[in-house]
């Protein structure tokens, strides 16, 4: 099995707030990230693919069609937004990094198999959103068979 892993960057603002929590809950478990006005990021998306290796075209998928599903699937909805307003995944769960990785890894599932078929799994989804915070999520192993919880 191969894989191949292509980077994507992008922007948005969020705010990490519970709002059954206290605002000096709120305040000691999210510090500055709970700011009443949000804040910003620039993220590294990462997406990786995993699978055979096509014997005619000597590729495991065509970027170009990776970096189109990426577009029109992901960075459309994410890139220059704000994760609580604009994203209704976000309407009832704190928009994390941890919970971003998670729902652009749906995201991306849901198209997956009509644009590459059973041959190429979607293996990994990983955000850089710091120097210091990385977060990923494994859709499959490398051999291509699902990871299960």
């Amino acid at each position: 099995m191969t894989t191949v892993t292509r980077l994507y960057h992008f922007s948005a603002s969020h705010r990490l707030h519970v709002p059954q929590f206290t605002e000096e809950q709120n305040e000691a478990l999210y510090g500055k990230c709970n700011n009443p006005y949000g804040h910003g990021h620039d993220y590294v998306l990462e997406v990786t693919a995993a699978g055979p290796v096509d014997e005619s075209t000597g590729l495991l998928l065509p970027l170009p069609v990776l970096d189109r599903l990426v577009q029109e699937d992901v960075l459309r909805l994410i890139a220059h937004r704000n994760l609580n307003r604009d994203l209704p995944q976000f309407s009832t769960q704190v928009p994390t990094t941890e919970n971003l990785t998670a729902v652009i890894a749906q995201l991306l599932q849901t198209s997956w198999r009509a644009t590459f078929g059973s041959r190429v799994k979607l293996h990994r989804v990983h955000i850089q959103e710091t120097d210091r915070n990385g977060f990923e999520v494994f859709t499959a192993r490398a051999d291509g068979s699902p990871v299960h919880a």
